[in-house]
């Protein structure tokens, strides 16, 4: 059926084997092929589980789904042209985690595993706590002490342990790998069944355009999960033969906050030491992405780019957008931000695809913490 890769030193892992992390550290992918019978996905209901064998479990008893995916792909009209984005805000614990959460909660399950951690700025750690809570796992999530009351509220909700941590995101991250010394990480970073999850996103897409790949994709990246999914669901398509190519990849990231930014404007391979500051998008402060090589490798293959977008222009996307009847979150406005900076500088038509990737409900305190926010 497949079998885990350590990317740093090659070993190989049974995907039957509990673990998130290679013994040397190295970060671990799946090989895995998948395969596709339009006719049957065609005739399945409208979910990201439609794509049921291309994703890696075992058994569908072990599938905690909370009917998540095939979000509308909507024209959304920006600067005078039209680009078409994905609703992701509209997944059920309102942000396009919900992809990830719920093969990695079903591999969870398969494994028997009965207690998790994980470490969140709000949006993966709210979409853990709900599909734990379908399916009876225990779920502890190291928040930052910054992070946005609304989704804060929602983990508990959903029964989970949030543990709140002070100081910046990467404290968080540190308290949550110690825990993981003793509990199972279930890590939208670390694990590489996530990216079996978010990866739909890509198949969802070329479907939704009869089958037909865009020629761009913007999104916003901190940790990566959706911008690596993108790429991995139109990778598979392309090899298993239904599309002809893979889009161009466009990152973007909060000028406050913009580790791969930093790697592509210097031409390196690694990710450099940044000097973070606080940013409004929240859901993008990542000043280590684990995955941050095999980002700019993405990026680097399509012969894509990385956008950095400042504060002010964020919060300009935000209200633009809002004021459109997309009520978002201020991470989802940085993609529209790198859209409208993208478009600035290119004359060529294209069919360019971005995401609203979190509903505005889960951060209207932080929204209206700045009166530029709120308009008063």
């Amino acid at each position: 059926m497949g079998k885990l890769t350590c990317i740093k030193c090659n070993t190989d892992y049974s995907l039957e084997e509990p673990i998130w992390q290679c013994t040397c550290g190295g970060v671990l992918d799946i090989e895995f092929t998948p395969s596709f019978s339009l006719d049957k996905i065609k005739g399945r209901k409208p979910t990201l589980w439609r794509y049921r064998e291309a994703i890696p479990i075992n058994d569908d008893k072990n599938i905690v789904s909370l009917d998540e995916g095939f979000t509308p792909l909507l024209p959304v009209e920006i600067d005078g042209k039209e680009v078409l984005v994905k609703q992701e805000q509209l997944c059920p614990t309102g942000s396009f985690k919900d992809r990830g959460t719920t093969v990695l909660v079903s591999k969870i399950k398969e494994l028997g595993i009965d207690k998790v951690i994980e470490d969140s700025s709000g949006n993966a750690g709210s979409s853990l706590a709900a599909y734990c809570a379908r399916s009876g796992i225990q779920a502890a999530i190291f928040a930052p002490e910054s992070t946005s009351p609304g989704k804060l509220v929602q983990m508990r909700m959903y029964g989970a342990d949030v543990k709140r941590i002070p100081g910046p995101r990467e404290a968080t991250r540190d308290a949550a790998l110690e825990a993981a010394k003793k509990t199972f990480y279930a890590s939208h970073a670390w694990s590489p069944f996530y990216q079996q999850g978010t990866k739909t996103f890509g198949y969802e897409v070329c479907e939704q355009l009869g089958w037909e790949v865009p020629d761009t994709f913007i999104l916003c990246v901190g940790g990566g999960s959706l911008f690596m999914g993108a790429y991995i669901g139109c990778r598979e398509l392309k090899e298993a033969g239904i599309i002809d190519r893979i889009p161009k990849m466009i990152a973007v990231q909060a000028e406050n906050c913009a580790p791969l930014y930093e790697a592509f404007k210097q031409g390196t391979d690694s990710i450099p030491k940044i000097n973070k500051r606080e940013t409004i998008a929240e859901g993008i402060s990542i000043a280590e992405p684990v995955r941050g090589p095999q980002l700019l490798q993405i990026i680097k293959e399509t012969k894509g780019e990385c956008l950095v977008v400042s504060e002010t222009e964020i919060i300009e996307a935000l209200k633009e957008t809002t004021q459109k009847g997309f009520y978002i979150e201020p991470t989802s406005a940085a993609a529209m931000a790198g859209v409208k900076k993208y478009l600035k500088s290119r004359k060529v038509k294209e069919k360019i695809v971005s995401a609203f990737t979190g509903h505005g409900l889960k951060a209207t305190a932080r929204i209206l913490e700045g009166r530029e926010f709120s308009g008063t």
